[in-house]
């Protein structure tokens, strides 16, 4: 693929077309976006191919007809983009927890099926992985959802996988992380050894896949469980990022999922030790499961390769609200922008002009209001960092439910995306309450910055 200047989109035609306003995949330079993935075919429901036949109920396993469907079609959606899934990046699942959730960040999903599938299309050189439990897709019975991030090498570079000594690997055969051109994609890491209490005999406290390093003594007043495990997996980061001939100083964007909120203080604490200044881009996504028993929280970043000359630049704009994190409004590198999370907060919570105003309760709708504050805020960023909201590329959108305002959100973010400039789109119910209590939706967002 030759670099691509002006934001494209990607339409397959030989794939379910989506029922809302986004496009299967988007080019941009020499990336690719791929939009969630569901088994749907957009008419019924789940496709019927997708569907366990009901009078052969022992014969197939749900996730894995779902998975084959999707797999599939993420390989004819990479053909029409020029590209496939050798060059993929990242490569990030979600997968709908059990109805029993107590609110326990360990929710018990076994993606087994799914793995199984997925390593029949993606041999060699697997991408970085990501996998998150949910509440619900947007399509009833569908239990999982596939995206994906596709670098396409350029003259003389090359898509290597990444293993570092001294790093337990992961059991479900991902790349601990994968470097091409100035990029390098790594896997959300866990404080796990992968190895757990599960026959061994020395223990601290429950049952847990938690590696005894990542874990506080329960015998002793001292630490949180969430430091303990922020450290154990930046230590692991590190020496996979130098692995990779860079480090983490030179973290562009990561996502940081924290199943529960309450954890938030002490995860900053040990990531304002380890970035003080000019922090990364970074969006916390609360979630419905981690894949380890135990785990508290995960992080999956991407940085630039020691050597790329490409220049990392904070992007401050006063036209948005500072945000209210430990994180600037968004990071430039090369032609990609890369986005904070965005809410409809400022420092005091959920902006004002966000919210119903309490004597006018049947007035607006909390969906619309809340996108519309957050889109004038991406504008201004955009703006601040030379692009505008056209170039857009791939969304990932949070809401803590599908009950208030949802198509009205969706809607509102597509206005300020015109036909032929949409977006790659994911959209997930986490089932539960956003960082900032009161927020409906959380944004992530990653534009393109046309070269002149």
């Amino acid at each position: 693929m030759v670099y691509v200047k002006e934001k494209q989109e990607v339409w397959p035609g030989n794939i379910p077309n989506p029922l809302m306003k986004y496009a299967p995949a988007v080019k941009a330079g020499n990336w690719v976006f791929v939009a969630g993935q569901l088994a749907s075919d957009f008419k019924t429901g789940v496709a019927p191919e997708a569907i366990v036949p009901a009078g052969l109920p022992n014969n197939h396993d749900g996730l894995e007809l779902q998975s084959k469907f999707i797999m599939k079609n993420i390989e004819k959606t990479l053909e029409a983009a020029g590209t496939s899934y050798e060059d993929s990046m990242r490569i990030m699942q979600w997968f709908v927890a059990p109805e029993d959730w107590d609110g326990d960040p360990w929710c018990g999903v076994n993606i087994t099926p799914y793995l199984e599938e997925r390593n029949k299309w993606i041999k060699d050189k697997r991408p970085a992985s990501t996998a998150m439990g949910i509440r619900e897709l947007l399509v009833r019975d569908t239990t999982i959802e596939v995206n994906l991030i596709n670098i396409i090498p350029q003259e003389g570079e090359e898509k290597v996988a990444i293993s570092a000594e001294g790093v337990p690997k992961p059991l479900a055969g991902y790349s601990e992380a994968v470097k091409c051109g100035d990029w390098i994609f790594m896997s959300g890491e866990l404080s796990s050894d992968w190895k757990g209490d599960f026959g061994r005999a020395e223990r601290y406290g429950e049952d847990s896949s938690v590696a005894l390093d990542a874990r506080t003594n329960p015998y002793f007043w001292y630490d949180k469980p969430i430091r303990k495990q922020t450290e154990y997996q930046l230590k692991k980061l590190q020496l996979i990022a130098e692995a990779a001939g860079s480090s983490l100083e030179r973290m562009v964007k990561t996502a940081v999922y924290l199943p529960r909120p309450q954890d938030y203080t002490g995860f900053e604490e040990v990531w304002k030790y380890w970035f003080p200044n000019n922090p990364p881009a970074r969006t916390i996504i609360p979630n419905q499961g981690l894949g380890g028993k135990g785990c508290l929280v995960e992080i999956a970043p991407k940085l630039l390769t020691g050597d790329s000359k490409l220049k990392i630049e904070t992007i401050e704009t006063s036209d948005a609200p500072e945000p209210v994190f430990h994180e600037p409004q968004a990071v430039k590198a090369g032609d990609f922008l890369f986005y904070s999370g965005q809410m409809a907060c400022d420092e005091k919570g959920v902006a004002p002009e966000a919210l119903r105003h309490p004597n006018f309760p049947y007035y607006g709708n909390a969906g619309k209001l809340q996108m519309e504050y957050i889109m004038k805020n991406v504008t201004a960023i955009s703006e601040a960092a030379g692009t505008t909201t056209d170039n857009i590329c791939n969304r990932i959108a949070f809401h803590d439910n599908f009950n208030d305002g949802f198509q009205e959100s969706i809607d509102t973010f597509f206005d300020y995306l015109p036909a032929g400039k949409r977006a790659a789109s994911t959209t997930l119910n986490i089932g539960g309450p956003l960082m900032v209590p009161g927020c409906r939706v959380l944004l992530d967002l990653i534009g393109f910055i046309p070269p002149k």
